[in-house]
């Protein structure tokens, strides 16, 4: 429940601090953040801000989202998101048009991540649910990497919904929590946050204020 930015994954380095300890860090580029349109609970029901981040291709925007996004004087966006508040009052230094910028954060502070993670196509159980593997040796013909018995017996006679089996990998969204900004670039709108974060590079990415972070 608070404003956020929209970014686009450039990819991993290290830096180090002054006492010379090396810190892996992934670089976020959150330029061009730009609000389209500002939601408030007396005409919407609930009060966030729309945020668009990038440029999309003249052909490809349709009339609706022209329209729209000419309402508020911005360019369209590539992806749009909304990040909803708990009240008015913080929309109210806010209108549309107007570019959001990484001081929003600041250096230390933890955030909430969100991205779809690398695709790895169809993989077998053991890489995917990070099972065992049966012996490579002592008998073991062509069934190294099988999942093993997924029957049950004729009680109940089929096999529950669920069972941890060969499966579609990665391209999903998911959220690392608690990553700690360790330096913002405010001349080119970079955020470098401690550790790694879903997604491949150039690809898109949403900072929140971490909703664990602890008081």
């Amino acid at each position: 429940m608070s404003l956020g930015l929209i970014g686009r994954k450039i990819g991993m380095m290290r830096i180090f601090a002054e006492n010379g300890d090396a810190f892996p860090v992934t670089v976020i580029d959150v330029a061009s953040n730009r609000i389209t349109q500002i939601k408030k609970t007396s005409s919407d029901g609930y009060c966030a801000a729309q945020v668009s981040f990038g440029q999309k291709k003249i052909s490809r925007v349709n009339k609706p989202t022209a329209g729209h996004c000419a309402k508020a004087g911005v360019v369209a966006g590539s992806i749009v998101r909304e990040f909803r508040v708990k009240n008015d009052s913080i929309l109210d230094p806010l209108q549309s048009g107007m570019e959001i910028k990484s001081d929003i954060f600041k250096v230390g502070q933890k955030v909430d991540i969100s991205g779809v993670t690398i695709g790895k196509g169809f993989s077998g159980a053991i890489k995917l649910h990070n099972f065992s593997s049966n012996r490579a040796s002592h008998g073991n013909s062509k069934a190294h990497k099988k999942p093993g018995s997924i029957g049950m017996a004729q009680d109940p006679g089929r096999i529950f919904p669920g069972k941890r089996m060969a499966a579609h990998m990665g391209n999903v969204r998911r959220t690392i929590q608690n990553l700690e900004i360790l330096r913002i670039d405010s001349e080119r709108n970079l955020l470098l946050v401690k550790g790694a974060i879903p997604g491949s590079k150039d690809g898109y990415v949403v900072v929140r204020s971490s909703v664990k972070e602890k008081k």
